[in-house]
């Protein structure tokens, strides 16, 4: 039976087991090599890829751990027992042993090994249409490189493989950092070869939660700006071409302008397979109690009603008061994403921007929510950051009072000639980082703003400017600039320190 290796978490686990024992066969299991037959085949191991991405532990719905809570909009107060882990993440004090952060890496490192076991062996399968063949390999393309994307802004220099393992010698050879600078040319080289494909410019055209050419050009125009951002050289020529792949996948749009969407349509679960704003979404099913969404009744407070119809009796998704501070006066997005639980027990902000009470999600809370990973509003944030970058400042401005526009908000221009809003955000670059802030709060950007717009000294000086009080229990004076980028997993690092080297400060 041939088997898949991870890379390299499972090593730890094969070093120490017998080799007949790891020879011998499952006799229900279907191997990788005997799997691959027909295009029904392929297509399940696609939906598998899919599937791979709903997990908390990856980059679904509550991966905001591995993201939101690392920034200031979030993050647990709850420093006690088993919280105590997770707690690490926000207070910057994650140790290299934390075994949230292992899971983080093995979840996320499975997620690419089964994109190229399916890359590995699409060939082995005879396609009546050939163009379907291309379609499943740009799927599988833009997944892993979603997945390393995630990975390298985390963790900097990561193993990378583009190959099915299939051996422990494999897996060993293939078990040592590259250089941040190579992962990402191969999440150029993924992206780009998926847009040679036919996939269709909205997932829409094609199904809700799949890739399309919007999605694959908003990554990629991501992708280099992230590049141009934080990488030694070619500055200009990477936020030349995220501009190009950011006004291509804008381009596809079909509606006009953005406040034709009003901002609660985004999250409306009854809207979520026809509302023109989003782009890729993971996709969950209302009222299954294995498939369903449980983001609207864990952010919920005790007492409250509004997200769904479970009974909470915990204090909801905490809010730090310094995101709530950041809201602008009359912001209809303060109203629809945070409320105050004036319950004695929670006293506090909590998140209200995931919703689904309806009868179908039930008094268990099985709702119906989609993760959204890109959307429109995004997009045009990003473009605007990325003119900034450019010197087209008027052009900025032009995207960025589009969406200050459905906010119910003034132009930038009358904004800046308010005291208050020019003392808090004065320059263009902060008014961006401002505007992405509140507009995506809690859909996991905000901690990769940060990191794409300062450098770890200034993340630090950033944070530091802070006032504790709006910040909760995590202490920001832990932060230091090693916190740029999360330790390396104690169990991967110890199989080989030299190739498994750890970031610098852990």
């Amino acid at each position: 039976m041939k088997k898949r290796y991870l890379l390299p978490f499972v090593l730890l686990g094969i070093t120490s087991c017998q080799k007949d024992f790891l020879n011998q066969q499952d006799p229900n299991a279907v191997s990788v090599g005997s799997y691959f037959k027909t295009e029904n085949d392929v297509l399940l191991a696609v939906n598998g890829l899919y599937q791979a991405l709903r997990s908390g532990s990856s980059i679904g719905e509550s991966s905001t751990l591995y993201s939101e809570e690392r920034s200031d909009n979030t993050g647990r107060d709850d420093n006690q027992s088993n919280a105590g882990e997770p707690f690490q993440f926000n207070d910057f004090s994650i140790l290299a042993s934390n075994s949230y952060l292992k899971t983080h890496w093995s979840t996320m490192y499975d997620g690419i090994a089964r994109c190229n076991t399916l890359l590995s062996n699409i060939d082995k399968v005879t396609f009546a249409d050939p163009a379907l063949k291309q379609r499943y390999i740009a799927e599988a393309k833009f997944v892993r490189a979603l997945l390393y994307f995630h990975m390298v802004r985390k963790f900097g220099d990561i193993p990378l493989s583009t190959v099915e393992i299939t051996t422990k010698e494999q897996a060993n050879e293939l078990a040592f950092r590259q250089k941040e600078s190579v992962v990402y040319q191969q999440i150029v080289t993924d992206l780009s070869d998926a847009l040679t494909s036919n996939l269709p410019d909205q997932q829409g055209q094609y199904a809700v939660g799949r890739a399309s050419k919007a999605a694959i050009n908003a990554l990629l125009g991501q992708v280099y700006l992230t590049m141009g951002a934080t990488l030694a050289g070619n500055a200009n020529e990477n936020f030349l071409k995220a501009e190009q792949h950011l006004t291509a996948a804008y381009g596809m749009r079909t509606f006009g302008k953005l406040n034709e969407i009003p901002y609660a349509d985004v999250f409306d679960v009854t809207k979520k397979n026809t509302c023109k704003e989003l782009i890729f979404q993971v996709q969950y099913l209302q009222g299954d109690q294995n498939y369903s969404s449980s983001i609207a009744r864990n952010n919920q407070a005790r007492g409250e009603t509004i997200n769904s119809q479970f009974t909470s009796t915990g204090i909801g998704g905490n809010v730090k008061r310094d995101l709530v501070k950041d809201y602008e006066d009359n912001d209809i997005r303060k109203a629809f994403s945070i409320k105050f639980a004036a319950s004695t027990q929670v006293n506090d902000w909590f998140i209200t921007k995931f919703r689904d009470n309806s009868n179908n999600a039930g008094k268990q809370g099985f709702g119906g929510n989609d993760w959204i990973l890109i959307r429109y509003a995004d997009v045009m944030l990003l473009l605007a950051e990325t003119k900034m970058r450019l010197g087209k400042d008027a052009e900025a401005i032009v995207l960025l009072d589009e969406v200050r526009e459905r906010a119910g908000l003034p132009s930038y221009a009358v904004s800046k000639a308010n005291n208050t809003y020019n003392t808090k955000y004065p320059t263009l670059k902060d008014a961006i980082l401002h505007e992405r802030r509140v507009e995506l709060a809690f859909e996991n950007h905000r901690w990769f703003d940060l990191i794409r717009n300062y450098n770890a000294q200034e993340l630090v000086t950033y944070f530091r400017k802070k006032e504790q009080a709006d910040y909760g229990n995590a202490k920001i004076s832990n932060i230091s600039a090693k916190d740029r980028y999360y330790p390396i997993p104690f169990d991967e690092y110890k199989l080989n320190p030299e190739k498994m080297y750890q970031n610098q400060g852990y």
